[in-house]
């Protein structure tokens, strides 16, 4: 009895021991906690910009001034990470930290529009001495893990904190013709969370990037396998973007489709629709069954396995096994399996192409103020339904041939960017706003700047103009009252140059005949 009161007695006195060592095992994990949290929101900074973005109507100015707010965070190298959309076009950027009162001017270091990535750097290094990068996740996280997304949506000047969990992961396009992975949280974000990080344990797993409209509880992030693609293209020294197929694929999931193209039951994949090229040597052709991208099995529904819990497309992982602008693929072709190495880019030619961050060129001749079509030209109409009716009653090419790649006879769709300047010139012809250009005197127009060429070398005394559009009329003007006119219309209208430096480069090549 004796020696077993002496274990007892020894058993609690241990436990006294321990439990007398328990209230500081917790206030020294949360003051750890609560330091890694304060570091944490000292690492977010809130984003100041002003944007002087294009104007492709008036393409000789830009746009007025906007003035944005968004969100950063801290990374290595004495960088700060954001949005491109917060700071594309950016004439000033600032930043300001948790807490602070100043703002510290900030310059863009590198830009992927079509992945929504920006860098900032600032002058002052011993900013970061302070404001440390804050660790991200190397993994993807599950869905349902907990996460909480940092910013400083509008409505308020403090770093706000909200909480949610990833819903799923997906791939998707990001700003065509980029597509990438993306993190879906019901955590939520709003205008100004651009560019915050989200974090998930005591990592960031992306950055804020956009919220749903009109939707509750629904917020996007870009991933850190997005940020460190972006990051190792920056650091090349030569970014070429992310590699991808641009080749018109469909699902194989249809019995009829199955037996159309005679597969056995083990066969699964995605059907080759159209392949991006009909050269010969293409290695891809209609009705190809892609079966393997690398390694990994395609599914009926064009899918791969993501992890355990998610499938996404399997162009997901063209990022990943892209070696030197080939990609090994596995395809079923009239029965036989074979493989092949298909020659992927980022660069995706179209007819009609964003300006990519630039401003547009354009040329002015007389009355008439030309312009490239680009997505961004097109913003008033997609806004307005009559006016792409009309268009695509017309047959107006800029809806026709929306999807267009460039040719030898076409590399680009010349428009009339701005209403007819008032003058005696344009007397009863209608204003051709939004018109493609197809000819002068007869000659087909293949580009801007093969317009340019035309009208500074032509020596006929009237130019007409056709328009690709049924509904069109002729325009015939005088040469040498439109070349006189150019100048004092410059003048009425505040306009400095009668051209966008390139135009106006092939302009003064050469001495028009009677100017």
């Amino acid at each position: 009895m004796k020696t077993r009161s002496c274990f007892i007695l020894m058993g609690r006195a241990v436990l006294a021991l321990a439990l007398s060592f328990c209230p500081l095992i917790t206030v020294q994990a949360v003051a750890a906690e609560t330091a890694s949290a304060s570091a944490l929101e000292n690492s977010v900074v809130k984003v100041f910009s002003t944007l002087r973005g294009p104007d492709p109507y008036k393409p000789w100015s830009k746009a007025g001034p906007q003035e944005v707010t968004g969100s950063g965070v801290v990374i290595d190298g004495h960088r700060i990470l954001t949005n491109a959309h917060v700071v594309g076009y950016a004439s000033q950027v600032q930043i300001q930290a948790n807490g602070a009162g100043d703002k510290i001017p900030a310059t863009v270091l590198a830009i992927s529009r079509g992945m929504d990535l920006a860098l900032l750097k600032i002058d002052d290094d011993s900013f970061f001495d302070s404001h440390k990068p804050v660790p991200r996740a190397n993994v993807l996280p599950d869905v349902r893990d907990a996460v909480l997304a940092y910013g400083y949506p509008t409505g308020g000047t403090s770093l706000s904190i909200t909480k949610g969990i990833v819903s799923r992961i997906e791939f998707v396009r990001y700003n065509y013709p980029v597509s990438g992975l993306r993190i879906q949280i019901d955590a939520a974000i709003n205008p100004g969370n651009s560019g915050g990080p989200v974090i998930a344990g005591d990592k960031m797993i992306g950055l804020a990037f956009a919220g749903a409209l009109n939707m509750q509880n629904i917020g996007y992030i870009i991933p850190n396998e997005e940020i460190d693609l972006f990051l190792r293209d920056e650091a090349s020294g030569t970014p070429h973007g992310k590699p991808a197929m641009f080749d018109t694929i469909q699902t194989l999931e249809n019995p009829a489709l199955r037996t159309f193209l005679k597969l056995g039951k083990n066969v699964e994949g995605a059907v080759v629709l159209a392949p991006f090229s009909k050269e010969a040597d293409y290695p891809l052709k209609e009705l190809d069954v892609i079966t393997h991208i690398g390694d990994f099995p395609i599914d009926n529904q064009g899918m791969v396995k993501l992890n355990a819990n998610s499938r996404v497309r399997f162009q997901y992982r063209v990022q990943q096994l892209a070696k030197n602008g080939l990609l090994p693929l596995t395809v079923v072709r009239n029965g036989a399996s074979m493989k092949v190495s298909l020659p992927v880019s980022s660069s995706h030619p179209m007819l009609i192409p964003s300006l990519a961050g630039n401003y547009p060129s354009y040329f002015i001749f007389g009355p008439m103020v030309f312009s490239r079509a680009t997505s961004e030209f097109m913003n008033v109409p997609n806004g307005n339904p009559q006016i792409l009716y009309g268009m695509a009653f017309a047959g107006n090419p800029l809806m026709t041939r929306r999807g267009d790649k460039p040719d030898a006879q076409r590399e680009e769709l010349v428009v009339i960017a701005s209403p007819f300047f008032p003058h005696k010139l344009m007397n009863g012809y209608s204003t051709r706003f939004f018109s493609v250009l197809y000819s002068v005197n007869g000659v087909p127009v293949r580009s801007l700047a093969h317009l340019v060429t035309l009208l500074r070398d032509q020596t006929d005394d009237l130019l007409t103009f056709r328009f690709e559009q049924r509904d069109a009329e002729a325009i015939v003007v005088p040469r040498k009252e439109m070349l006189a006119a150019t100048e004092s219309i410059l003048t009425d209208n505040g306009i400095r140059s009668e051209a966008s430096p390139d135009m106006l480069k092939i302009w003064n090549e050469k001495t028009p005949a009677g100017k």
